[in-house]
C-alpha cells in the first residue's frame, strides 16, 4: 500500500503504521492496523476517504472504540478515525456536534447550556458519532429520542444530510449500518431546563453506573443485545457465571451483561467466552441473543 497516497492531505502524526489497536479500543484487545489514519477534519476525512475509493483500499471507521472487538490478527488496509474531529456548534436548542467530540462531553456541553435531553447519555464512552451510528441509549433514553439530523460522508467522499426518519432508527440500528456512511456531524435538539435539575438527572444515573457497572475494568459497554422479554445480564448471572473467564476475558462480578479484559485478554479468548455464554443461554433459556458489541478484524 503507497502511504504516500496521503502526504498532501494529512501531516506524519495523523498517520500510523502497524498501528496496535488495543490503543484504540476501551477492552484494550485487537492486533495491528495496516495504517490509522486520524483526519482533523471533515474535508480532510472526505479526501482520504475519495482516495482509498479510487485506489480500491479497503477501511472501515471507527471512533472511540467504545463498542468495538478487534480480531487478534489486526485489520487489513486502513483505519480512519474519527476522534480529532471535535467542533460544536450551538443554534437555538439544537447542537450541532462533530462525530469525534465524546459523548460524555456532549452531556456536558448540554448542561453548561441549560438543554435537557441528553442526560442518559452522561455515562456513555466513546464518541457522539458512534452513539448516534448504533442508537446508543441507557436508563430510558436513546439517541433517536434527540436526534434530528447527520451529516454523513460517502464511500466515495461526498457529503450527505439526513433529516428525521430518514436515519430509519430502531433498537440499537440506523440507516448508516446498512448504507456505510461515515457519519461526519449530528444535529440534537433538546429542551431549555435548569441546569440543577439536568444536573441532579445526570447525577442520579451516574450513580446508578457507579454502582452496578465496572467502569474501572476495560470492557465495550453492555456486550449483548437485549432479547425481548428477557435481561441477559440476569440470564448469565443465573447460570453462575458471573466471573467466570476464558483466559483474561471474563464476565464481570458486578454486572454479568459486562465482559471484561482483566489484563491481556486477546479477541480469542473474548470470542471463546462470548460463545460459551450464548451456547449456555440458548440452552438453558431458549434464547439467541446476539453481541451488541461490533467484530471487526482479520478472522
Amino acid at each position: 500500500m503507497n502511504f504516500n497516497l496521503f502526504k498532501n492531505i494529512l501531516n506524519t502524526n495523523q498517520i500510523k503504521l502497524s498501528e496496535p489497536m488495543s490503543r484504540h479500543t476501551t477492552l484494550g484487545i485487537g492486533g495491528p492496523a495496516d495504517c490509522l489514519v486520524l483526519p482533523n477534519t471533515r474535508e480532510e476525512l472526505s479526501q482520504v476517504v475519495h482516495i482509498l475509493s479510487k485506489e480500491k483500499i479497503p477501511f472501515i471507521v471507527i471512533g472511540g472504540g467504545a463498542n468495538l472487538l478487534v480480531r487478534d490478527k489486526g485489520i487489513r488496509g486502513v483505519v480512519l478515525v474519527t476522534s480529532r474531529m471535535q467542533q460544536v456548534n450551538k443554534v437555538d436548542n439544537t447542537l450541532i456536534v462533530e462525530a469525534g467530540v465524546s459523548t460524555i462531553r456532549t452531556a456536558a456541553i448540554a448542561l453548561q447550556y441549560g438543554l435537557s435531553g441528553l442526560e442518559f447519555a452522561s455515562g456513555i464512552p466513546g464518541t457522539i458519532g458512534g452513539a448516534a451510528y448504533m442508537n446508543a441509549g441507557a436508563y430510558g433514553g436513546e439517541m433517536s429520542q434527540v436526534v434530528t439530523g447527520i451529516t454523513s460522508c460517502d464511500r466515495e467522499g461526498i457529503f450527505h444530510r439526513y433529516e428525521g426518519d430518514e436515519i430509519r432508527y430502531a433498537y440499537r440500528h440506523s440507516a448508516f449500518m446498512d448504507n456505510h456512511e461515515i457519519i461526519i456531524e449530528v444535529s440534537i435538539s433538546l429542551q431549555p431546563a435548569t441546569t440543577t435539575s439536568i444536573k441532579m438527572k445526570m447525577d442520579d444515573f451516574n450513580t446508578r453506573r457507579r454502582n452496578k457497572q465496572p467502569l474501572d475494568a476495560k470492557s465495550a459497554g453492555s456486550t449483548f443485545k437485549r432479547p425481548e422479554g428477557h435481561y441477559v445480564g440476569h440470564m448469565i448471572e443465573s447460570l453462575g457465571l458471573k466471573g467466570f473467564s476464558v483466559g483474561d476475558a471474563s464476565v464481570s462480578t458486578k454486572h454479568a451483561g459486562f465482559l471484561i479484559n482483566k489484563g491481556k485478554a486477546s479477541c480469542k479468548d473474548m470470542l471463546h467466552l462470548i460463545e460459551e455464554i450464548q451456547y449456555r443461554v440458548k440452552e438453558r433459556y431458549n434464547v439467541d441473543i446476539e453481541t451488541e458489541v461490533r467484530i471487526i478484524g482479520e478472522q
